[in-house]
Protein backbone atom coordinates (compact mmCIF):
# COMPACT_ATOMS: atom_id res chain seq x y z
CA UNK A 1 0.00 0.00 0.00
CA UNK A 2 0.75 3.54 -0.59
CA UNK A 3 0.55 6.58 2.32
CA UNK A 4 -1.74 9.34 1.47
CA UNK A 5 -3.05 7.95 -1.67
CA UNK A 6 -4.28 4.63 -3.20
CA UNK A 7 -6.93 3.14 -5.96
CA UNK A 8 -9.62 4.41 -4.12
CA UNK A 9 -8.34 8.27 -4.44
CA UNK A 10 -11.33 10.43 -5.82
CA UNK A 11 -9.47 13.56 -7.21
CA UNK A 12 -10.80 17.01 -8.15
CA UNK A 13 -8.43 20.29 -9.04
CA UNK A 14 -8.97 23.46 -8.23
CA UNK A 15 -8.70 25.51 -10.92
CA UNK A 16 -8.74 22.74 -13.65
CA UNK A 17 -9.75 25.01 -16.35
CA UNK A 18 -6.94 27.51 -16.37
CA UNK A 19 -3.54 26.66 -18.86
CA UNK A 20 -1.80 24.75 -15.88
CA UNK A 21 -4.68 23.22 -14.38
CA UNK A 22 -5.74 21.47 -17.50
CA UNK A 23 -2.23 20.20 -18.85
CA UNK A 24 -1.43 18.55 -15.40
CA UNK A 25 -4.63 17.45 -15.34
CA UNK A 26 -4.70 15.69 -18.12
CA UNK A 27 -1.05 14.02 -17.14
CA UNK A 28 -2.87 12.30 -14.22
CA UNK A 29 -5.85 11.09 -16.13
CA UNK A 30 -3.45 9.69 -18.63
CA UNK A 31 -1.42 8.26 -15.69
CA UNK A 32 -4.28 6.52 -14.03
CA UNK A 33 -5.71 8.73 -11.54
CA UNK A 34 -9.48 8.93 -11.08
CA UNK A 35 -10.42 12.49 -11.62
CA UNK A 36 -14.01 13.07 -10.70
CA UNK A 37 -14.15 16.77 -11.04
CA UNK A 38 -12.99 20.43 -11.53
CA UNK A 39 -13.61 23.03 -9.62
CA UNK A 40 -13.54 26.81 -11.12
CA UNK A 41 -15.98 29.61 -9.55
CA UNK A 42 -18.39 30.67 -12.49
CA UNK A 43 -17.65 27.49 -14.64
CA UNK A 44 -20.08 25.00 -12.83
CA UNK A 45 -22.04 23.14 -15.19
CA UNK A 46 -19.62 22.75 -18.09
CA UNK A 47 -16.91 19.64 -18.84
CA UNK A 48 -13.72 20.10 -18.71
CA UNK A 49 -11.35 17.21 -20.43
CA UNK A 50 -14.69 15.05 -20.37
CA UNK A 51 -14.60 15.67 -16.17
CA UNK A 52 -17.81 18.31 -14.73
CA UNK A 53 -16.76 21.32 -13.40
CA UNK A 54 -18.25 23.01 -10.32
CA UNK A 55 -18.77 26.15 -8.91
CA UNK A 56 -17.45 25.21 -5.43
CA UNK A 57 -15.43 22.34 -3.29
CA UNK A 58 -18.64 21.32 -1.38
CA UNK A 59 -20.97 21.01 -4.19
CA UNK A 60 -18.10 18.63 -6.01
CA UNK A 61 -17.89 16.76 -3.26
CA UNK A 62 -21.24 16.16 -2.89
CA UNK A 63 -22.07 15.05 -6.28
CA UNK A 64 -18.97 13.19 -6.58
CA UNK A 65 -17.37 11.99 -3.58
CA UNK A 66 -13.99 13.46 -4.30
CA UNK A 67 -11.79 12.63 -1.42
CA UNK A 68 -8.19 14.52 -2.52
CA UNK A 69 -8.09 17.97 -4.09
CA UNK A 70 -5.18 19.14 -6.46
CA UNK A 71 -4.63 23.23 -6.57
CA UNK A 72 -3.72 24.62 -9.25
CA UNK A 73 -4.57 28.66 -8.37
CA UNK A 74 -2.51 31.32 -8.52
CA UNK A 75 -0.51 33.38 -5.26
CA UNK A 76 -2.81 35.62 -4.65
CA UNK A 77 -5.88 32.96 -4.76
CA UNK A 78 -4.42 29.72 -3.65
CA UNK A 79 -5.02 30.29 0.57
CA UNK A 80 -8.48 31.21 -0.86
CA UNK A 81 -8.88 27.55 -2.30
CA UNK A 82 -7.39 25.98 0.48
CA UNK A 83 -9.75 27.55 3.17
CA UNK A 84 -12.83 26.40 0.88
CA UNK A 85 -11.39 22.86 0.74
CA UNK A 86 -10.57 22.63 4.80
CA UNK A 87 -14.04 23.96 5.14
CA UNK A 88 -15.53 21.26 3.10
CA UNK A 89 -13.44 18.96 4.97
CA UNK A 90 -11.30 17.53 2.05
CA UNK A 91 -8.86 14.86 3.61
CA UNK A 92 -6.07 15.43 1.21
CA UNK A 93 -5.01 18.55 -0.12
CA UNK A 94 -2.03 19.10 -2.78
CA UNK A 95 -1.20 22.73 -3.38
CA UNK A 96 1.05 23.65 -6.26
CA UNK A 97 1.31 26.91 -6.28
CA UNK A 98 4.24 28.39 -4.87
CA UNK A 99 5.56 31.84 -3.31
CA UNK A 100 2.00 32.12 -1.52
CA UNK A 101 1.82 34.97 0.77
CA UNK A 102 3.08 34.15 4.63
CA UNK A 103 0.46 35.77 6.19
CA UNK A 104 -1.81 33.95 3.91
CA UNK A 105 -0.23 30.41 4.57
CA UNK A 106 -0.60 31.35 8.23
CA UNK A 107 -4.06 31.79 8.09
CA UNK A 108 -4.11 28.37 6.52
CA UNK A 109 -2.56 26.66 9.13
CA UNK A 110 -4.66 28.10 11.97
CA UNK A 111 -7.41 27.18 9.84
CA UNK A 112 -6.24 23.24 9.63
CA UNK A 113 -5.61 23.01 13.60
CA UNK A 114 -8.51 20.39 14.25
CA UNK A 115 -9.86 20.33 11.37
CA UNK A 116 -10.38 16.84 9.25
CA UNK A 117 -7.62 17.88 6.35
CA UNK A 118 -4.32 16.53 5.32
CA UNK A 119 -2.18 20.04 3.80
CA UNK A 120 0.75 19.01 1.57
CA UNK A 121 2.66 22.11 -0.04
CA UNK A 122 2.29 24.47 -0.95
CA UNK A 123 5.38 24.52 -3.76
CA UNK A 124 4.43 20.64 -3.61
CA UNK A 125 5.55 18.78 -6.70
CA UNK A 126 2.72 16.59 -5.06
CA UNK A 127 2.25 12.84 -4.21
CA UNK A 128 3.15 9.72 -6.31
CA UNK A 129 2.90 6.06 -5.78
CA UNK A 130 3.90 4.11 -9.16
CA UNK A 131 1.59 2.25 -10.99
CA UNK A 132 -1.70 3.05 -8.72
CA UNK A 133 -2.08 7.14 -8.25
CA UNK A 134 -0.74 10.61 -8.90
CA UNK A 135 -1.22 13.55 -7.95
CA UNK A 136 0.48 16.93 -8.91
CA UNK A 137 3.00 17.45 -11.43
CA UNK A 138 6.02 15.01 -10.50
CA UNK A 139 7.89 13.32 -13.28
CA UNK A 140 6.83 9.91 -13.39
CA UNK A 141 8.60 8.18 -16.49
CA UNK A 142 11.14 6.42 -14.09
CA UNK A 143 9.19 5.17 -11.08
CA UNK A 144 8.97 2.22 -10.19
CA UNK A 145 6.75 0.21 -7.76
CA UNK A 146 8.48 -0.78 -4.75
CA UNK A 147 9.51 -0.46 -0.83
CA UNK A 148 11.30 2.34 -0.94
CA UNK A 149 8.96 5.91 0.64
CA UNK A 150 10.52 9.18 -0.85
CA UNK A 151 10.09 12.80 0.69
CA UNK A 152 12.00 15.60 -0.59
CA UNK A 153 11.78 19.47 -0.22
CA UNK A 154 12.99 19.78 -4.17
CA UNK A 155 11.13 18.40 -6.73
CA UNK A 156 14.42 18.29 -9.20
CA UNK A 157 16.06 15.96 -6.85
CA UNK A 158 13.00 13.39 -6.22
CA UNK A 159 13.08 12.88 -10.34
CA UNK A 160 17.25 12.46 -10.07
CA UNK A 161 16.99 10.21 -7.01
CA UNK A 162 13.93 8.56 -7.84
CA UNK A 163 15.74 7.24 -11.31
CA UNK A 164 18.61 6.60 -9.01
CA UNK A 165 16.39 4.34 -7.13
CA UNK A 166 15.08 2.71 -10.17
CA UNK A 167 18.27 1.55 -11.46
CA UNK A 168 19.31 0.04 -8.42
CA UNK A 169 16.34 -2.11 -8.78
CA UNK A 170 14.45 -0.19 -5.49
CA UNK A 171 11.27 0.78 -6.24
CA UNK A 172 8.91 2.92 -4.60
CA UNK A 173 6.28 2.77 -2.55
CA UNK A 174 5.32 6.50 -2.50
CA UNK A 175 7.30 9.87 -3.05
CA UNK A 176 5.99 12.86 -1.09
CA UNK A 177 6.82 16.61 -2.26
CA UNK A 178 6.64 18.73 0.93
CA UNK A 179 7.32 21.93 -0.72
CA UNK A 180 9.74 24.66 -0.55
CA UNK A 181 7.99 27.40 1.24
CA UNK A 182 8.46 28.28 4.48
CA UNK A 183 5.53 27.81 5.80
CA UNK A 184 3.37 24.81 4.61
CA UNK A 185 1.02 21.46 5.76
CA UNK A 186 3.02 18.30 6.24
CA UNK A 187 6.28 17.82 7.11
CA UNK A 188 9.16 15.36 7.40
CA UNK A 189 8.45 14.20 10.58
CA UNK A 190 4.49 13.92 9.70
CA UNK A 191 5.87 11.41 6.44
CA UNK A 192 8.33 9.67 8.60
CA UNK A 193 5.41 8.50 10.81
CA UNK A 194 2.85 7.48 7.98
CA UNK A 195 6.36 5.39 6.56
CA UNK A 196 7.49 4.20 9.89
CA UNK A 197 3.54 2.94 9.84
CA UNK A 198 2.76 1.99 6.59
CA UNK A 199 3.80 -2.25 6.05
CA UNK A 200 4.94 -1.85 2.35
CA UNK A 201 7.44 0.77 3.18
CA UNK A 202 11.20 -0.48 4.32
CA UNK A 203 13.30 2.04 3.67
CA UNK A 204 12.79 5.86 3.70
CA UNK A 205 14.85 8.25 1.66
CA UNK A 206 14.77 12.01 3.38
CA UNK A 207 15.84 14.84 0.90
CA UNK A 208 16.45 17.78 2.64
CA UNK A 209 18.38 21.26 1.87
CA UNK A 210 19.06 24.58 3.75
CA UNK A 211 16.80 27.00 5.74
CA UNK A 212 14.41 26.67 8.11
CA UNK A 213 14.65 23.19 11.20
CA UNK A 214 12.54 20.65 9.45
CA UNK A 215 15.88 18.74 8.58
CA UNK A 216 16.52 18.71 12.82
CA UNK A 217 12.60 18.04 13.69
CA UNK A 218 13.18 14.76 11.48
CA UNK A 219 16.01 14.16 13.37
CA UNK A 220 14.49 14.58 16.81
CA UNK A 221 11.26 12.26 15.73
CA UNK A 222 14.00 9.51 14.51
CA UNK A 223 15.83 9.44 17.70
CA UNK A 224 12.55 9.64 19.80
CA UNK A 225 11.10 6.89 18.00
CA UNK A 226 14.44 4.38 16.93
CA UNK A 227 15.25 3.61 13.50
CA UNK A 228 12.59 0.98 12.56
CA UNK A 229 13.37 1.38 9.33
CA UNK A 230 16.23 2.30 7.25
CA UNK A 231 17.15 6.05 6.84
CA UNK A 232 19.12 7.83 4.10
CA UNK A 233 19.45 11.57 3.93
CA UNK A 234 20.72 13.89 1.02
CA UNK A 235 20.54 17.43 1.90
CA UNK A 236 22.01 20.20 -0.73
CA UNK A 237 23.24 23.15 -0.41
CA UNK A 238 26.68 23.19 1.45
CA UNK A 239 28.23 25.78 -1.03
CA UNK A 240 25.47 28.24 -0.57
CA UNK A 241 25.95 31.84 0.43
CA UNK A 242 24.24 32.89 3.35
CA UNK A 243 21.34 35.36 3.37
CA UNK A 244 20.83 34.63 0.16
CA UNK A 245 17.83 32.48 -1.17
CA UNK A 246 18.61 29.41 -3.31
CA UNK A 247 15.34 28.90 -6.07
CA UNK A 248 12.84 27.61 -2.96
CA UNK A 249 11.48 30.92 -0.60
CA UNK A 250 12.44 28.79 2.40
CA UNK A 251 15.82 27.85 0.84
CA UNK A 252 17.62 30.56 3.14
CA UNK A 253 20.45 30.28 5.53
CA UNK A 254 20.36 32.76 8.27
CA UNK A 255 21.39 31.20 10.99
CA UNK A 256 23.78 27.97 11.95
CA UNK A 257 21.15 25.63 12.57
CA UNK A 258 19.63 26.06 8.79
CA UNK A 259 22.67 25.06 7.58
CA UNK A 260 24.07 21.90 5.88
CA UNK A 261 26.56 21.18 8.30
CA UNK A 262 23.82 21.44 11.27
CA UNK A 263 21.02 19.18 9.45
CA UNK A 264 23.60 16.53 8.49
CA UNK A 265 25.39 16.80 11.89
CA UNK A 266 21.71 16.26 13.88
CA UNK A 267 20.10 13.72 10.96
CA UNK A 268 23.71 11.08 11.39
CA UNK A 269 23.69 11.66 15.11
CA UNK A 270 19.92 10.04 15.21
CA UNK A 271 21.18 6.93 13.07
CA UNK A 272 20.21 8.25 9.39
CA UNK A 273 22.90 7.30 6.77
CA UNK A 274 24.12 10.18 5.29
CA UNK A 275 24.68 9.68 1.74
CA UNK A 276 27.82 11.61 0.88
CA UNK A 277 26.20 13.24 -2.80
CA UNK A 278 22.94 13.63 -4.56
CA UNK A 279 24.13 11.24 -6.99
CA UNK A 280 25.06 8.70 -4.54
CA UNK A 281 21.63 8.29 -2.74
CA UNK A 282 20.92 4.98 -4.69
CA UNK A 283 23.48 3.69 -3.89
CA UNK A 284 23.55 4.47 -0.80
CA UNK A 285 20.57 3.12 -0.20
CA UNK A 286 21.39 -0.12 -1.64
CA UNK A 287 24.41 -0.07 1.11
CA UNK A 288 21.44 0.33 3.87
CA UNK A 289 20.00 -2.61 2.77
CA UNK A 290 22.67 -5.06 2.22
CA UNK A 291 23.98 -3.96 6.32
CA UNK A 292 20.52 -4.62 7.53
CA UNK A 293 20.74 -8.36 5.45
CA UNK A 294 24.07 -8.73 6.68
Amino acid sequence: MAILIDQNTRLLCQGMTGWAGTYHTNRMIQFGTKVVAGVTPGKGGKSHLDVPVFDSVAEAVRTTAANASAIFVPPDRAAGAMLEAIEAEMPLVVVVTERIPVLDMIRVREALAGSRTRLLGPNSQGILAPEVCQVGVMATDRAKRGTIGVVSRSASLTSEITSQLTDVDLGQSTTVGIGGDPVHGLGFVDCLELFFADPQTEGIVLIGEIGGTEEQDAARYVREAGIRKPVVACIVGRYAPSERRMGHAGALTLHAPEDVESKIAALRDAGVMIAPSAHLVGETMREAFSKRAA
